[in-house]
C-alpha cells in the first residue's frame, strides 16, 4: 500500500494520507496530472484542465492543514467536473458549440459545497452536446474502440482510467448509471432533489438530477454526505439534516436484504451474457435473498411518459439555442426540440400525472418486502463505436421516478468489458441502499 501510486488511491484513503500527513495535496495532485498525461489521449475524457491552477488549489489545501485550522472531509482531494457544472474560475460551455468560450460568474451549489470540504477542482470532463445524445471525444478507458456511454462520458472514464478519485455528473434518463457500467466504476444518482443542481445546465427539472462517479462505494458515501442540502436556487431540494452516509454504510443490515429482481419491458433487448449474469447472480442469492417481481401492468407506459416530459422540458429550456443557433446543433439536439415543441399540453400533464402513482406503488413494494430492486445498469457492455453512448432504457424508470440508484461493477462480458449490477432503492432512503449495495458486493467477493 505504502508504494501505490498517489493516483490509484480512492478518495477516502487519499483524505486520510492527507489527514495523518503521510501525503500531501500537491503529490496527489502531481500524481492525478501525471496519469492524465500518461492516459489522455487514447481516452481523452478532458476537456479543461489547467495544470497550474490545479497545483495552486493543491497548494492552497496543504496550507489550510499547516496553519492548523479545520479542515473539510475532502480538503485536498481532486474532483472532476461534467462540463455542464459551473465554476466561476474556469470555463463551462456544456458541450455545444453555441456555449463555446462560456465562463460564468459564480460557483454551482455542488461546487460550492465541494470547495467547502477543501476539494480541489482538478479540470472539466467532456459531455455529450448540452447533455443528450450527440457523443463527445472520450472513449472507453478498458477499450478506446468503444464507447463510455454518455451523456457524463468523461467523468465516467477519468475516473475508469485512474486520472482522478472522483468525478460530478448529471443524469436525466440514463447519464450516470449507464456510463458508470461502462467505464466499470461505481456510479450513484441520488433521489430527486437531494444534491442541488443550482448552477447546472438545466435540461428538465422533472428528470434531472446531479449524479456521483467513484472507484469505491466508501467514496460515493464520502461524496454524498458532503453534496446533500438545499438550495434557494433549486426548488425540488428542502431544507434536511446532514445524511450519514458513511455511518449507515459503516453498519451491518439489521437483516439480511432481499431484492426484486425486476426486468421491466427493456429486459427483451438485453444482450446473452447480461441475462446470463444475472441468472447466475440470482441463483447465487438464492430464493431467500431474491425473488422476481413483475413490473405492475400501468408502468409499462412510464417509457412514453418519460420522453414526452424530457422532449417538452428541453425543447422549452433551449428555445434560445434553438431560435438563434439552430444550424450549430447536432440533428440529434435540432430533432428532440422540434418534438419537444409539439407536445400537447393535455399529454405532457397526464405523463407528469403518472409520476405519484408509480411512486405509491413502488413504495408499497418496498414497504412489503424488499430492501432494493435488481435490475441491469445497461443492455449490456459498452457497444462498440463512437457514434452512439448506448441505450439508457434501464434507467428510465427510475430517473422518472426519482429514485436513488446505484450501478457496481460486479460482473463482465464475454468481450471482457464491465458490466454492471444496478440497485434501486426506496426513494429517500439513499444511504440504506449504499449499505445493501455493500452487503451484495461483500456476498459475491467472499
Amino acid at each position: 500500500m505504502a508504494g501505490e501510486h498517489p493516483a490509484a488511491l480512492t478518495a477516502v484513503e487519499a483524505a486520510r494520507r492527507i489527514r495523518d500527513g503521510h501525503l500531501s495535496s500537491e503529490e496527489l495532485v502531481d500524481g492525478c496530472l501525471e496519469r492524465i498525461r500518461q492516459v489522455e489521449p487514447s481516452v481523452q475524457a478532458w476537456t479543461f484542465l489547467d495544470e497550474e491552477h490545479a497545483r495552486k488549489q493543491a497548494k492552497a489545501a496543504d496550507e489550510r492543514k499547516r496553519s492548523g485550522e479545520p479542515v473539510g472531509a475532502l480538503n485536498g482531494v481532486p474532483v472532476g467536473l461534467k462540463d455542464i457544472v459551473d465554476t466561476g474560475d474556469m470555463p463551462t460551455e456544456n458541450g455545444c458549440a453555441l456555449h463555446k468560450g462560456r465562463t460564468p460568474r459564480n460557483d454551482a451549489a455542488a461546487v460550492k459545497m465541494l470547495r467547502a470540504a477543501g476539494a480541489v477542482i482538478l479540470g472539466k470532463t467532456v459531455t455529450t452536446e448540452c447533455a443528450y445524445f450527440h457523443p463527445g471525444k472520450t472513449r472507453n478507458p478498458h477499450n478506446p474502440e468503444h464507447t463510455p456511454g454518455g451523456s457524463s462520458s468523461g467523468s465516467a472514464a477519468a475516473v475508469g482510467a485512474s486520472m482522478v478519485p472522483l468525478a460530478l455528473g448529471s443524469q436525466t434518463n440514463g447519464s450516470t448509471i449507464r456510463p458508470g457500467s461502462f467505464c466499470g466504476v461505481y456510479a450513484f444518482k441520488p433521489t430527486h432533489g437531494l444534491v442541488p443542481r443550482t448552477g447546472m445546465l438545466a435540461l428538465s427539472r422533472t428528470l434531472d438530477h446531479v449524479g456521483l462517479f467513484s472507484r469505491a462505494l466508501d467514496d460515493l458515501a464520502l461524496l454524498a454526505e458532503t453534496l446533500v442540502g438545499q438550495d434557494d436556487g433549486d426548488p425540488d431540494t428542502r431544507p434536511r439534516a446532514q445524511v450519514p452516509f458513511r455511518a449507515v454504510l459503516a453498519e451491518e443490515p439489521p437483516v439480511e436484504p432481499v431484492f426484486a429482481f425486476m426486468k421491466t419491458p427493456p429486459w427483451e433487448s438485453a444482450a446473452a451474457d447480461t441475462k446470463a449474469g444475472f441468472a447466475e447472480l440470482v441463483g447465487t442469492l438464492g430464493k431467500e435473498r431474491v425473488e422476481e417481481v413483475p413490473l405492475f401492468s400501468f408502468a409499462a407506459e412510464a417509457w412514453d411518459w418519460h420522453k414526452i416530459i424530457m422532449e417538452a422540458e428541453m425543447a422549452a429550456n433551449f428555445e434560445r439555442e434553438y431560435d438563434k443557433g439552430r444550424k450549430k446543433l447536432s440533428e440529434k439536439l435540432r430533432s428532440l426540440i422540434e418534438r419537444g415543441r409539439e407536445v400537447r399540453v393535455v399529454d405532457y400533464q397526464r405523463a407528469q400525472r403518472m409520476i405519484a402513482p408509480l411512486n405509491e406503488a413502488l413504495d408499497d413494494l418496498f414497504m412489503q418486502r424488499y430492501d432494493a430492486i435488481l435490475t441491469p445498469a445497461a443492455p449490456g457492455t459498452a457497444p462498440k463505436g463512437l457514434k452512439s453512448t448506448g441505450d439508457p432504457s434501464f434507467c428510465t424508470l427510475w430517473t422518472l421516478c426519482g429514485l436513488p440508484a446505484v450501478s457496481l461493477p460486479l460482473m463482465k462480458g464475454k468481450n471482457g468489458l464491465p458490466l454492471g449490477v444496478q440497485l434501486v432503492g426506496r426513494r429517500n432512503f439513499d444511504a440504506r441502499l449504499l449499505r445493501t449495495a455493500r452487503w451484495l458486493q461483500e456476498k459475491l467477493t467472499r
